[in-house]
């Protein structure tokens, strides 16, 4: 753990032990600092189901704004986050990015309403326009996931990732070098990681995945999986 993340850590513990709340926490985030929160009472806000970013409060949830972004052009996920860091935001007071049938929205603190109503006005080459509307908007909100079935030897996670991408061990050994593999949120310490149901992975440029486990064995002993692709719509 870098001495950056150990005090961001330790700052969100500071906040739950002092009465108060923290901005979004991503998932990662969230589980080192309620493993240091015994004995303490906290409740923690999803905005909608599996939502990557939750926050942390004792008794009164912070004010928040959920922000559509309206444009003529179809935006990526990847275009909005980074147009948000062009704005020099620090990744904990902005939600999730909600992409849903052509809609786009963001959440935010309110501490930076008034800076992202200001500034934020183009995503890549794209002008927008930003409307407040009711966190309701996205009450029923749910991913949507391509799911797609691979035969691999085993779980492990560059051999599941080789077969999914379709480039070599070696290949997938310079994606890990490179620190291009996410998993639950952090970057992929051991490439022989055998991946347990749930676990959530990226790849720069592939794309992010959830493990859905063994569908069943085949006859040659291979594992037929279950993997489920994060798609924007």
């Amino acid at each position: 753990m870098s001495k950056k993340d150990y005090f961001n850590i330790e700052k969100n513990i500071n906040k739950i032990t002092n009465s108060r709340s923290t901005n979004f926490l991503d998932r990662g985030t969230l589980s080192k600092v309620v493993s240091k929160l015994k004995g303490y009472h906290y409740q923690i806000y999803y905005p909608y189901p599996e939502s990557d970013k939750v926050i942390l409060y004792t008794s009164t949830l912070p004010k928040i704004r959920l922000l559509e972004i309206i444009s003529y052009d179809k935006l990526s996920h990847r275009q909005i986050l980074g147009s948000l860091f062009g704005l020099n935001i620090d990744s904990e007071l902005f939600g999730d990015i909600i992409i849903d049938n052509n809609h786009y929205y963001i959440m935010v603190m309110d501490s930076i309403y008034d800076l992202i109503i200001k500034d934020y006005n183009m995503v890549g080459s794209s002008y927008i326009k930003l409307k407040e509307v009711p966190l309701s908007t996205i009450n029923n909100y749910h991913r949507k996931y391509e799911e797609i079935e691979i035969i691999v030897s085993s779980t492990r996670i560059d051999t599941v990732i080789s077969h999914l991408i379709g480039v070599s061990r070696d290949s997938v050994k310079k994606i890990f070098q490179d620190n291009d593999i996410i998993l639950n949120y952090e970057v992929l310490s051991k490439i022989n990681y055998n991946l347990n149901t749930n676990d959530i992975f990226s790849i720069r440029k592939y794309g992010k995945y959830k493990y859905g486990g063994i569908i069943k064995t085949s006859k040659k002993d291979n594992y037929i999986i279950k993997l489920y692709k994060y798609i924007d719509n």
